[in-house]
């Protein structure tokens, strides 16, 4: 395990009935920005209760943050924080909404280009503050300072952070929100958080055995409540244990001390600004060819997750590995998300277009060990056709 600092400011509000406690933790005299996505907000009921616990402050609305946050749309936002003076922005919606929120909070005191900000890393100084009402579980940005925000016209998804400066000041997690969501956002959630913790967690051994308990931890509980999560989604205590998997699953704590891979994120994302597929359902179909093509690499903590995430103890070591990628991907087909490229009506014409994206993004090598060249993602989205 390497040295680390571990920093996480946010503060949780978690449990039902509590988004009005915002009220506390806003500036009395801050003018507020509320950001979210198409609407849903105001059809159950959480516009009204946040407008409610808001009644004192001045608010301004901003809506129509896309799924996968376009810079285009982003901007407009930074422009208003500018013209009226915002001092705190409240971000309700899912991830979309809070990544874009935190581009919006970053962009609007920098003096440069936005664009900077994602295609240089440009060095944040300070940022709005804000904070989040979560609604949909599944990025664990509710408790980290990172987001990844695209600019489809040039077909770029990139990612950013500036700690602590975004960093949300707190964010609500009320389960009972989830209820109005589809079954295909409950699974999309689902899928999303287990792969984040693999990332973290499914690379070679660091001396990390706390690391490694929690995690496995995370991926038990989301295999336990997530079917019924996605299967009825006024279970509140399955809910209640599927938003805060999420949240533990990218809120630093699993990642700290040790090297991490993130491979499937980078190639699921150019699935995304190629066919604009579902973040989660990118990650369900790339993950298993990852693993496959990546086994021998990952050998001995793929062999560790056999054991004590889905508790294989008999066969070959090839065996036990293949059984587990299997039972991996039983479970994203139950959550509701296909795992193969025909699922989706793509073909191997899709490898080429992939491959270029990631070399135009400078994403040459990936992984843990950097290893997954433009070679090994052939190969991976070859077991995926």
């Amino acid at each position: 395990m390497n040295n680390f600092t571990y920093y996480n400011p946010t503060k949780i509000i978690f449990g039902e009935g509590t988004i009005g406690k915002i009220a506390g933790e806003i500036p009395a005299d801050a003018r507020v920005l509320i950001t979210y996505g198409g609407g849903s907000i105001k059809k159950n009921g959480v516009y009204q209760e946040v407008m409610d616990a808001l009644k004192d402050h001045k608010v301004i609305e901003f809506g129509g943050i896309e799924a996968n946050p376009q810079y285009a749309k982003l901007v407009k936002a930074v422009e208003i924080c500018r013209n009226e003076h915002i001092g705190f922005i409240l971000s309700v919606g899912g991830g979309s909404v809070l990544d874009g929120t935190k581009f919006i909070a970053a962009a609007a005191p920098f003096a440069g280009e936005p664009w900077d900000i994602l295609a240089k890393q440009a060095k944040i100084s300070r940022a709005i503050p804000f904070g989040a009402i979560l609604t949909l579980p599944a990025t664990g940005s509710e408790m980290n300072p990172w987001a990844v925000i695209s600019r489809k016209e040039i077909g770029k998804k990139l990612a950013f952070g500036a700690p602590p400066h975004t960093f949300p000041k707190f964010s609500v997690l009320d389960p009972t929100v989830t209820q109005s969501l589809s079954k295909r956002q409950r699974g999309n959630g689902v899928v999303d958080a287990f792969v984040h913790v693999t990332e973290q967690y499914l690379t070679y051994p660091q001396n990390s055995p706390l690391q490694d308990r929690y995690a496995e931890a995370i991926l038990k509980t989301l295999i336990e409540e997530g079917p019924k999560y996605v299967e009825n989604p006024e279970n509140s205590n399955a809910a209640k244990n599927v938003v805060w998997s999420a949240t533990m699953a990218l809120n630093g704590l699993i990642s700290v001390g040790v090297v991490t891979d993130w491979a499937t994120h980078s190639i699921g994302h150019e699935l995304t600004v190629l066919h604009n597929i579902d973040h989660a359902r990118t990650l369900a179909i790339v993950w298993p060819g990852m693993m496959r093509v990546m086994k021998a690499e990952k050998r001995e903590k793929l062999l560790q997750f056999a054991a004590r995430v889905w508790d294989i103890n008999t066969g070959s070591h090839d065996e036990k590995i293949e059984q587990a990628i299997v039972r991996t991907e039983d479970f994203f087909n139950n959550m509701g998300l296909p795992v193969k490229l025909a699922d989706y009506n793509l073909n191997r014409e899709v490898i080429g277009k992939v491959i270029k994206n990631l070399k135009n993004n400078n994403y040459i090598t990936l992984g843990e060990k950097k290893r997954v060249t433009p070679e090994i993602v052939e190969l991976i989205f070859r077991d995926r056709l």
